[in-house]
């Protein structure tokens, strides 16, 4: 056989295989599927947690010890109304860094599915896309599920609230993609224990989700505002209380929009140099 008919068939071969083998979105989706899968066989051990979760915290945080607190918040709200969209945005934040964490890692370290899913089609692109499609699916439930008990608490004081849901979801997201850039470097879970200590707990207290930011040391005003999830806060609270302008929308909004871009740069180069250029 010529050299010039081997090459043609290759050719062929190539074209038949570039028809058949679907594009990046159809094999990220593929990737959701596999976890969604998962999740449905054990979606049983959360549901209750994910629901009870939202009440129970409204009901110590906010009827509870906002008893105690009757002065001091801005536009004279009560405390429940001040921290139910911080906590939302906040806990959007906390989906994002766990599903983020043991999920990627778990798959490159204990489980193999990424080895096993980087050998068929998939890119490390779909890889990472499709992880993150079941990771922002998990947040976006927990939000609906912690908006309604918001809702049935009477926090919700304009119609502009609706939008909180997305703009928690975002937040999410600016989290997300960061955290799955750096858990797939990782050879074991310790360093993930001192990112939930010493960066989400201290972003949990101190992004304006209990307090008025304004009640935090001058010096710590930047650090505030450089914080994704300080935006996040803002927003859902100022969409929920009817107090947000457009001007406002649009710095919150161009601030995680960036942060999210910048975390999805930095996860796909994490996942095309392990997943490519390590096997």
């Amino acid at each position: 056989m010529s050299t010039e008919t081997i090459s043609a068939a290759a050719s062929a071969a190539a074209t038949e295989r570039s028809r058949t083998v679907p594009g990046g979105l159809a094999l990220s989706w593929r990737q959701f599927l596999y976890w969604y899968t998962f999740f449905y066989r054990t979606w049983r051990g959360t549901v209750m947690s994910a629901i009870l979760g939202p009440v129970m915290y409204l009901t110590a945080m906010g009827v509870g010890i906002g008893t105690l607190i009757t002065h001091g918040l801005p536009g004279g709200v009560s405390y429940l109304s001040f921290i139910a969209p911080g906590v939302l945005a906040a806990t959007a934040m906390q989906n994002g860094i766990f599903e983020g964490s043991f999920t990627v890692l778990g798959s490159v370290k204990w489980a193999g599915n990424y080895w096993a899913a980087v050998n068929t089609p998939q890119r490390p692109q779909d890889i990472m896309f499709g992880t993150a499609m079941q990771g922002l699916a998990r947040t976006a439930g927990m939000s609906v599920v912690f908006f309604a008990a918001m809702v049935g608490f009477g926090t919700t004081h304009s119609l502009w609230a609706v939008f909180a849901l997305p703009v928690a979801l975002l937040t999410g997201a600016a989290f997300l993609f960061p955290m799955m850039a750096y858990s797939i470097t990782l050879e074991n879970d310790q360093p993930l224990m001192v990112v939930f200590r010493f960066v989400m707990t201290p972003l949990f207290l101190f992004s304006g989700t209990f307090f008025p930011w304004q009640q935090l040391p001058a010096w710590m005003h930047p650090i505030a505002f450089a914080t994704p999830l300080w935006h996040g806060v803002e927003l859902c609270r100022e969409l929920t209380l009817g107090t947000v302008t457009a001007a406002s929308a649009a710095i919150h909004l161009g601030y995680l929009l960036v942060a999210l871009a910048v975390g999805i740069a930095l996860a796909r180069r994490s996942f095309t140099r392990r997943l490519y250029l390590e096997r």
